[in-house]
């Protein structure tokens, strides 16, 4: 799977959000100032070339809709992240964050919670 350049990506989390469009639809969900109409119709294209939408036609009209979930990119991308800056290591990812202060000691004991749960249900496996 490819990466996605940040207006890929823009497109997509509105396409996430609303399941299926068309290009009119994805506009209105976007902030002001909105892009071009031309510009989000060539994105979406671009984006089915790359595989993560397709569209059911009506005419000449076209209704677009992901073929890749949130989650799978998601994971995808957050891997590629991980490995790129970190060594593919989460355990050096995390660390950096506490490191730089970028996670309060809220969030550290919220992670520290989920991952003595994921650890519970792994060793029962």
């Amino acid at each position: 799977m490819r990466e996605l350049t940040r207006a890929e990506e823009e497109v997509m989390q509105v396409l996430w959000k609303l399941k299926k469009g068309f290009v009119k639809e994805i506009l209105e969900l976007f902030d002001e100032p909105k892009p071009a109409y031309n510009t989000v119709s060539t994105i979406v294209r671009i984006l089915q070339d790359k595989g993560f939408v397709s569209h059911k036609a009506y005419g000449r009209t076209h209704e677009y809709f992901p073929l890749i979930s949130k989650n799978e990119y998601s994971k995808m991308h957050l891997s590629t992240f991980v490995n790129d800056y970190f060594s593919n290591s989460f355990e050096k990812m995390v660390s950096f964050f506490a490191k730089e202060k970028s996670i309060s000691v809220k969030e550290m004991e919220e992670i520290m919670k989920i991952m003595e749960g994921e650890v519970k249900k792994q060793k029962a496996k």
